[in-house]
């Protein structure tokens, strides 16, 4: 037996699970202490009633045997694939039911899709980044190269015609930075992308959080992107699914092998979403009214903790088309030094930039509660 050496090669514990633990520690020492977390992006308004009721629905359905379910379509059932279509459609993005694969989560496909590329690729992830896209191809033993972001790209790295890659990683709006990719800069990329013969792999997962009618939510509102991209999206801070679990994937048939591998792959090694979270699903692009309240309630806090930071001159982006702020560590502190200050002075969690590649920023979310988001920014005032 011999063990994937790569992974030595990753840090000892994903950088969520870090903070989890050092909060833990730092309750356990301080019983009484009120921790407020900006940190972890996970949602904290319910799932909506007509999502719920869809679920409950579906869940009868499996009571009885007129309408019981068991093993479903291999891509997902045809209902969700068909209201995914649609809710494209409404971006003038035309998407083909067999171009549509259901998953449970943006995170697992983007890690599972690098099952049909070969380990020899060259692998491109601006950086900062969500920690997933490196641990992965780390994981993997692929060669890595960064396109740094900085103030003074405004965190949004182009490509460097002199550099050649395979796989390029983009997500827009960016996690940590928030910060969102113009079409003409989507342009280039794919531009790059078609030139060097590489696919781009693009997170769209916060897509719904763009308001600005100028940016665009999908790399397929960019001409001949269906020739170089997959796109990825999820429900989990779209519409409250981070227990629930659904997102989907896109395979153009215009990148031809690559949707019948990944199909090949899917039907091997993932058995499909329930047939009652994925009712739930589909009540959610039949009807997103609701879950557009509950994002615009998080934008509100994102428009708090940036008003909070601009008074207290701290340095910050993100914040106004994703539900990030990304901002410099005051008086030169290094990431985690900010982490701990806010933790022990103030029962404030963050997530240290360092965590995504970046050391001297932090992420705060504006996933807590408004009372929470209030509560702690009064804090930070003080």
């Amino acid at each position: 037996m011999k063990i994937n050496e790569n992974y030595k090669n990753l840090n000892e514990s994903y950088l969520f699970s870090t903070i989890s633990r050092r909060v833990k520690d730092f309750k356990a020492a301080h019983p009484n202490a009120d921790v407020i977390s900006l940190g972890i992006g996970d949602v904290t308004l319910p799932v909506c009633p007509h999502v719920i009721d869809a679920m409950v629905t579906a869940t009868y359905d499996l009571g009885a045997i007129e309408t019981f379910h068991g093993y479903g379509d291999e891509q997902g059932y045809t209902f969700l694939r068909t209201a995914i279509a649609k809710y494209y459609a409404k971006k003038h993005v035309q998407i083909d039911q067999s171009e549509i694969f259901i998953g449970d989560g943006a995170k697992s496909d983007l890690g599972n899709i690098l099952d049909i590329f070969s380990t020899d690729n060259i692998v491109l992830i601006p950086n900062p980044v969500y920690p997933v896209y490196v641990d992965t191809n780390l994981m993997a033993g692929r060669k890595i190269i960064f396109a740094n972001g900085s103030i003074e790209n405004n965190f949004l790295p182009m490509p460097d015609p002199a550099v050649h890659a395979d796989i390029i990683y983009l997500c827009s709006p960016n996690n940590p930075t928030g910060a969102v990719y113009t079409h003409a800069q989507l342009k280039t990329w794919v531009n790059y992308a078609i030139a060097n013969n590489a696919v781009i792999l693009f997170d769209s997962a916060y897509e719904a959080f763009i308001h600005d009618k100028t940016l665009p939510t999908s790399i397929y509102q960019i001409p001949n992107a269906k020739k170089c991209a997959i796109e990825f999206c999820s429900l989990s801070k779209t519409a409250g699914f981070t227990g629930v679990r659904c997102g989907y994937t896109i395979v153009p048939n215009e990148l031809g092998h690559l949707n019948k591998m990944w199909l090949r792959r899917q039907t091997t090694k993932f058995n499909g979403v329930s047939y009652i979270v994925q009712r739930g699903a589909t009540a959610v692009f039949n009807n997103f009214s609701p879950c557009k309240k509950n994002i615009a309630r998080y934008m509100e806090n994102a428009k708090l903790i940036s008003a909070t930071l601009t008074k207290l001159g701290i340095w910050h982006t993100g914040g106004k088309n994703a539900p990030y702020i990304w901002l410099k560590c005051p008086n030169g502190m290094t990431s985690w030094q900010f982490f701990d200050y806010l933790l022990e002075k103030h029962n404030i969690v963050g997530t240290p930039g360092i965590g995504f590649g970046l050391d001297g920023y932090f992420r705060f979310t504006a996933f807590a509660t408004r009372k929470n988001t209030i509560r702690a920014l009064k804090r930070l005032e003080s």
